[in-house]
């Protein structure tokens, strides 16, 4: 989003001096996943830039087509309109202010609603913050007796996020591991769910594949 931004093409509105992303006023625009990033194409015109603009931008290997990952249906329709995939040792922010100090009121709250993206920094407590623990008691203390307030104690650096996930191609180190009678035929991760749901019928049957 910052770098669609740079380029003229993502909008943001001020919001008592705080920037939130206008998602229909941009020309193009992207919902972050961890290691996927589904992108929104409103002008038609820049789609090829786009597309040129997002491979050739740092940590990116590669974009699929929509149309090939979904064909026709609700996903083809809510997705975006190309996928881009991260590098293996990458992943997406959803972020799109170029100033902290702008950044929007929930960007620093647990607000899965209000980000346009997965935001995994939410994991952590703000490194800045002296006293986090007593200003989270603080807000819930404030909420006990009926006030309105932010539990903004999420840092802004993505740095401290030192893993992610969402690739399909993933090195045979990194991947997980299925144990149980009948896991050696596992051979994609769509086939996990086919193997839990048989050993699950199985074993309520009596007649378990998985122990």
């Amino acid at each position: 989003n910052r770098i669609f931004r740079k380029r003229g093409w993502l909008q943001v509105k001020d919001e008592l001096g705080l920037e939130t992303l206008d998602c229909g006023g941009s020309k193009v625009f992207a919902v972050a996943d961890h290691q996927i990033a589904h992108v929104y194409v409103n002008d038609t015109s820049i789609a090829d830039e786009v597309r040129e603009v997002v491979l050739a931008a740092d940590g990116v290997e590669e974009i699929r087509e929509s149309s090939d990952l979904w064909g026709k249906g609700i996903a083809a329709d809510r997705g975006g309109d190309f996928v881009a995939v991260s590098d293996e040792d990458a992943w997406f922010t959803y972020y799109f202010w170029e100033d902290d100090s702008k950044a929007p009121d929930f960007a620093r709250c647990i607000d899965i609603h209000r980000k346009p993206g997965y935001d995994p920094v939410e994991l952590f407590l703000d490194p800045d913050l002296k006293f986090p623990l007593v200003k989270i008691a603080k807000f819930l203390a404030k909420k006990k007796l009926g006030f309105r307030g932010l539990m903004d104690v999420i840092p802004l650096n993505a740095n401290l996020v030192k893993g992610s996930h969402g690739r399909d191609t993933v090195a045979p180190q990194e991947q997980p591991v299925a144990i149980g009678r009948g896991a050696g035929q596992v051979t994609s991760a769509e086939e996990v769910f086919f193997w839990i749901r048989d050993s699950l019928t199985n074993s309520v049957s009596g007649d378990s594949n998985a122990r």
